[in-house]
């Protein structure tokens, strides 16, 4: 046993590394060092000969977290660790597909498109099936096919279940039929895809499947609480047993393969994506699914101070459903957590970047410090005040340089090159740059390949049939033989040169050089950034083709962006927060009806899901945790006030420093930052309960009979008319004055009885 990969893990870090059963659950609180369990895990088995590296297969959700995972298992071990697949979901899928494609009818180059260029397909195909009539955003259309493939349905399944009378749901499902076909035509998968599309061929080919169950004798898998049920059906074919197995002879060794072993490690209070269809129920039976399983409790925190983890403990405590987990730390106390009230959002983001520039004043690096809110909506306030303040920033998850117009441009010409059967991408640049040939010519062009059943890169070598004209029919054929060239080029020159050629030998970059616009410099600019990334690229991975460059590019995480060299403040949204740690954490918008959401009143479990996040959010911070609220926000044009969040009201007073602006009485504000005062006046209806209600309390004491008038903070007053359940379970089904019918968990609503 190599004893130094046990060395500085507590006992429950040692117990989860050197547990050998078939199933071990490791329940790993925040900070409480799972990358390193995870990581020493896989260095011990190795280390001790007790796997080959090819046979360890480990999962995560991001690439940030896999490279963090591969490095750190190569600075334990050296080059052994090569060969080892540490993976995400989708790039474990995608190389498995590259493998196996013809088993599907797919070739090896297939392309791999992200959500921009699932939203472009779908709304052509929203305009030209007449779709738009119904009202269909490319959004929604997206959102409900993604739905239905994370559930393994496919377009007959999805219209099976739809509302057959209801026009928009037809017209969805008929999209979705004509989508899956285009994407074949394609020769194309989407994300969601990936892994359908590997469930799917692991079932239909059980060969395949038998190959790769012998082949991972090691499946570790990551924030487990988070898959849906696409990703667990895959977990689960990976790990069903074969009659053969214990007579199968390892591929590696030559010798007889015992059982494999799965790890699985997650924490149901940090499940935050229920949205994206991930189920607790995963992490919640384990135990169920695979009889025989362990289970370990990590609760010791290696990155907060104890006030941090108390708040947090308290906040998500209040989840009356969830298994007891206490978090600790023993870094001591630290200083206690911010919370701030401004009198709008600009006092609100004055007050932080002030905070902010006080704390690079004291040595508080700006790359060691993220702002972090619920919705996308809250950042354009704080944007304006940094700029004022000149602190840079980047928004983590807003417009992608990858989504820049003239680099999806660019990647279009590797794609056309790599992948001959995207329709998508040639049509993309038919016309870019200008060539004169206008969406009539394009709609002519589509319309000959589906007539010969052919793609429409095919279908440009028989533009002379279409009889569109000498000029037209020479920038056509010229478009054609410049794919053709650049197909040549590809086969032997390097990608980067490749990209060069096509901007180049397209008047792309001429096109933008000789503008006046002066944006087109920085695009310019963003060009030569990508020919330098995929240069970077392909030193690191000097056997890459164009289309496993393209694929690599298309599954990057939001939080894959951050550069952790970069001097500056992180703003981004608590969903893409998780799995990231800062110094100094600023938690904007903390107000009912923001976070928790609005939404969330009405959803089963919606509230809850809330609270999860917040305790995501709170646990990111490693020394100084800041919560901050507005009296009021002006947002989408509308003025409105708000009551603090209920949750607030969870965390101990002694925990807590406030500062800020304070509603004495209902319709009185007073206090505020650097003398700011409201933009406008509070809504009368928002500030008349301020007095009666300020906070969600505990209210397990609460006796409620049928016929009670209470108070609710967000709905108003209304009358119980029905009482079910009991204890921390009661609903109680309202009938408020505003008309509205509600059920609500008496234990946890933020009501007062009148």
């Amino acid at each position: 046993m190599n004893l130094n990969l046990l060395e500085g893990l507590n006992a429950q870090q040692v117990a989860a590394v050197t547990d050998r059963g078939p199933a071990l659950l490791i329940v790993a609180g925040a900070g409480s060092g799972k990358t390193k369990v995870l990581t020493h895990r896989i260095a011990h088995l190795l280390a001790n000969k007790e796997a080959w590296p090819s046979q360890i297969l480990a999962i995560t959700f991001t690439n940030k977290a896999a490279n963090e995972m591969k490095e750190r298992v190569h600075s334990l071990l050296g080059n052994v660790a090569d060969g080892m697949w540490i993976k995400t979901f989708h790039s474990a899928c995608l190389q498995i597909l590259r493998r196996e494609a013809s088993r599907l009818g797919h070739d090896s180059n297939f392309s791999v498109y992200d959500t921009g260029d699932t939203k472009a397909l779908i709304k052509r195909l929203i305009r030209e099936s007449g779709s738009d009539i119904e009202g269909l955003k490319p959004q929604t259309v997206a959102a409900r096919i993604s739905n239905a493939k994370n559930e393994l349905k496919d377009a007959d399944d999805f219209y099976s279940l739809i509302d057959s009378s209801n026009p928009k749901d037809r017209a969805i499902a008929e999209i979705f039929s004509q989508y899956q076909a285009a994407l074949r035509k394609n020769n194309a998968f989407d994300f969601d895809d990936l892994i359908a599309e590997t469930v799917y061929l692991f079932r239909s080919f059980p060969d395949i499947a038998a190959q790769y169950q012998r082949r991972f004798r090691h499946i570790l898998i990551d924030e487990y609480q988070d898959t849906n049920h696409a990703q667990y059906s895959l977990i689960r074919e990976l790990t069903k047993p074969i009659a053969d197995l214990h007579n199968e002879p390892d591929p590696n060794t030559g010798e007889l393969a015992g059982p494999s072993a799965i790890t699985v490690v997650g924490d149901s209070d940090q499940s935050i994506y229920a949205f994206r269809g991930a189920d607790m129920r995963n992490i919640a039976e384990f135990a169920k699914d695979f009889p025989g399983s362990k289970t370990i409790l990590l609760e010791q925190n290696y990155r907060s101070t104890q006030n941090i983890l108390s708040a947090a403990n308290a906040v998500i405590s209040k989840n009356f459903d969830r298994p007891e987990k206490n978090l600790w730390s023993d870094a001591g106390d630290g200083e206690k957590i911010v919370s701030f009230t401004g009198l709008d959002e600009r006092g609100e983001a004055a007050y932080i970047v002030d905070q902010i520039q006080d704390l690079r004043k004291q040595g508080t690096a700006y790359r060691d410090m993220a702002v972090l809110y619920r919705t996308n909506a809250l950042s354009p306030s704080l944007e304006a005040e940094l700029k004022s303040q000149r602190v840079p920033y980047m928004v983590i998850g807003g417009l992608k340089f990858y989504e820049r117009k003239e680099i999806k441009d660019a990647l279009a010409y590797l794609t056309a090159i790599a992948n001959p059967r995207n329709d998508e991408a040639v049509r993309r640049i038919l016309n870019e740059p200008s060539r004169g040939i206008g969406e009539k010519t394009e709609l002519k062009i589509a319309e000959l390949a589906r007539r010969d059943e052919s793609s429409f890169r095919q279908a440009l070598l028989k533009t002379d049939s279409l009889s569109l004209g000498p000029k037209l029919t020479a920038a056509l054929n010229s478009f054609s033989n410049l794919l053709n060239d650049l197909d040549a080029m590809s086969v032997e020159t390097k990608i980067a040169d490749v990209l060069s050629a096509a901007l180049n030998l397209s008047g792309y970059r001429a096109n933008l050089e000789d503008s006046r616009d002066p944006q087109d410099e920085a695009r310019l600019d963003n060009l030569d950034a990508l020919i330098g990334q995929v240069s970077e690229y392909q030193r690191q991975y000097p056997e890459a083709t164009i289309a496993e460059y393209l694929a690599d590019i298309a599954l990057a995480a939001a939080a894959d962006e951050i550069d952790d060299d970069s001097g500056s403040i992180s703003l981004m949204t608590l969903h893409t927060a998780k799995g990231l740690e800062y110094d100094v954490i600023f938690l904007v918008g903390l107000e009912q009806g923001t976070l928790p959401h609005v939404r969330s009143f009405d959803e089963p479990g919606g509230v809850a899901e809330e609270r999860r996040l917040l305790y995501v959010g709170m646990t990111r911070a490693k020394q100084k945790l800041y919560l901050s609220s507005a009296l009021q926000r002006t947002l989408f044009g509308s003025t409105t006030a708000f009551l603090p969040s209920s949750f607030l009201g969870d965390i101990p007073i002694e925990l807590i420093q406030s500062e800020g602006a304070t509603r004495a009485s209902a319709g009185t504000i007073t206090g505020g930052y650097r003398g700011m005062a409201p933009s406008a006046s509070p809504p009368k209806a928002r500030t008349e309960i301020a007095g009666a209600i300020t906070q969600v309390r505990d209210n397990g004491s609460l006796q409620l009979e049928i016929g009670d008038r209470i108070q609710h903070l967000d709905y108003g007053q209304g009358v119980v008319t029905e009482l079910r359940g009991e204890g921390a379970r009661q609903v109680a089904q309202v009938n408020f004055d505003s008309g509205a019918t509600k059920s609500l968990v008496v234990k946890i609503a933020p009501i007062e009885k009148l």
